[in-house]
């Protein structure tokens, strides 16, 4: 499959995962394409964790409460931290966002499946610095998100997208 038959075949996928091992060098390569990602000032503000153990996987579950990904037999979490880049701003989203898509790239090229869950671990309830005080991670960084990852034992289902005439043109807004 080649990069852009990548992006096309990419969905978020929700379903049950096969209890299969995610092998460590798939998780490598996975962790690769996120920390190959562009990032403002090459500040490079995103740090990940990828998780396989299956005690860790049950505890940071049992922090979240069963949600997507819960069956997933590895797990990759996404840390940030708020760095100053260039005219006091910080590019972390940026940073976390290229990342991220990258690693999900990595996942549908290597066969897994993936979702990005961001919003469950940020609300006010603090789940993610819970997570994050489970698995050793300093204060001044922050987990922002995770990935489940494994091979689907449901099929994916596609989203309908707009076409793309609706959303992308060229030379102005609106024209063809």
């Amino acid at each position: 499959m080649n990069t852009l038959e990548t992006i096309q075949a990419r969905t978020s996928y929700r379903g049950a995962y096969l209890p299969q091992p995610v092998p460590r060098a798939d998780l490598e390569a996975i962790l690769r394409a996120g920390l190959a990602a562009p990032s403002g000032c090459n500040k490079q503000s995103t740090s990940l964790i990828a998780v396989d153990d299956p005690a860790m996987l049950i505890a940071l579950f049992e922090i979240m409460g069963p949600g997507v990904g819960s069956t997933a037999p590895a797990m990759i979490c996404v840390l940030t931290r708020r760095i100053l880049a260039y005219r006091n701003r910080t590019f972390f989203m940026q940073d976390y966002s290229a990342a991220i898509e990258n690693m999900l790239l990595a996942c549908v090229a290597l066969g897994y499946e993936s979702c990005w869950v961001e919003g469950h671990i940020t609300d006010e309830d603090r789940l993610g610095r819970a997570m994050a005080d489970r698995l050793g991670v300093p204060a001044d960084y922050e987990l922002i998100c995770y990935l489940p990852v494994g091979r689907a034992a449901e099929p994916t289902r596609r989203p309908d997208k707009k076409p793309m005439d609706e959303r992308a043109w060229f030379n102005g807004f609106m024209k063809r």
